[in-house]
């Protein structure tokens, strides 16, 4: 007997799909990317909501699709103007690799998202996840969408109290649910699980007394909801410190560069950073010229920021300069009107740095 056998064992399958897919059909959430089945913004939708709440998703959806309404769009525009509608949205690959696959949709399936397995896991940012999306909302086919949202609720319906940080454990998941999955609907079985972990089975203090599937669920009939699912502690945050310069030259405009094409919000814009720890006591003014080659003067503090990323945390204290002297060295700054510095994309630290402009 296989573990899901065993975890499945006197599980009323189908009354647990027909009570969730009712309780769907009368409740389900009324969002922009369900008007319709369109795998584009069903792909999209996805990609914005990982990491990401719903109510700050829609007015970026709406924007989004917008400026790029067809696969066609996206994969034509320059970088800079999806990193700008991105802006503030964080997790910044996932729009990078989001246009990489729209590309490769566009020149290897003549724009059409393809609606099998094998070529959809093969475009860039589209994991186990993203993928049991787009093939069961879009294309109405039973493949599991397991996040931790769906592990969840799982965890607490089957009382598994496996660590659902480790990879075995969603595999684990991927089996139960590719079970359980409804074969007539599984377009609103994926949904509803989502609408339910996000409204009722909430990570928190869970509704159990209002859950349209509360007699299916071992945890509550236990009373255990409250200690499920377990999950290992994530490694602790690391903390960097930065003095940030907002320097103008004689005409007022304000310097400004362009971020590594790697890494930690990759090409986006920025006012120029310097980490304290580079100092060693040393004066700002001098570790700027080695690095730039600009003769600048620091001004007090004008601000402190603290802006916390899911594995560090900078600490930004703020300070205007002026520049005094260009000895003619290349250096990756420049310089531009403060008006202008909107059409330029940013990471969020950096955009609530304007108010000292």
């Amino acid at each position: 007997m296989t573990v899901q056998d065993r975890t499945l064992h006197n599980f009323n399958i189908l009354g647990f799909q027909q009570d969730l897919l009712s309780w769907y059909e009368a409740n389900k959430r009324d969002l922009p990317w369900r008007k319709d089945q369109d795998p584009y913004k069903v792909w999209v939708s996805e990609i914005m909501l990982q990491q990401t709440k719903v109510d700050t998703v829609i007015p970026y959806f709406h924007n989004f699709l917008e400026k790029f309404p067809t696969v066609y769009d996206l994969a034509a525009a320059e970088e800079q103007e999806v990193l700008k509608a991105w802006e503030g949205l964080g997790y910044y690959s996932r729009a990078r690799n989001l246009q990489h696959a729209v590309r490769e949709v566009v020149e290897q399936y003549n724009g059409q998202v393809p609606d099998n397995p094998k070529d959809l896991e093969q475009l860039k940012g589209i994991g186990s996840y993203t993928k049991g999306a787009i093939l069961s909302i879009a294309f109405n086919k039973p493949v599991p969408a397991v996040d931790g949202n769906v592990m969840r609720v799982f965890s607490r319906l089957l009382n598994i109290d496996d660590d659902i940080a480790q990879q075995k454990t969603k595999k684990l998941f991927e089996q139960i649910i590719h079970e359980v999955i409804s074969h007539e609907d599984p377009s609103s079985f994926n949904q509803a699980i989502m609408d339910l972990g996000a409204t009722v089975c909430t990570p928190k203090s869970p509704s159990c007394l209002f859950c349209p599937v509360q007699e299916h669920c071992q945890a509550f009939a236990l009373g255990i909801e409250d200690q499920l699912p377990v999950k290992a502690k994530a490694k602790k945050n690391k903390t960097i410190s930065y003095h940030v310069l907002q320097i103008r030259n004689e005409n007022g405009e304000v310097a400004i560069e362009k971020r590594s094409k790697d890494g930690l919000l990759a090409n986006l814009w920025q006012f120029p950073m310097i980490p304290v720890k580079e100092l060693n006591g040393s004066p700002v003014e001098e570790w700027f010229y080695n690095q730039y080659g600009l003769r600048i003067k620091m001004g007090k503090k004008q601000g402190q920021l603290k802006h916390v990323f899911s594995h560090i945390t900078w600490e930004l204290e703020v300070h205007p300069a002026q520049l005094i002297v260009e000895d003619g060295t290349n250096h990756s700054l420049c310089f531009v009107p403060v008006e202008e510095l909107s059409s330029y994309p940013f990471p969020v630290s950096h955009q609530k740095m304007m108010q000292y402009l």
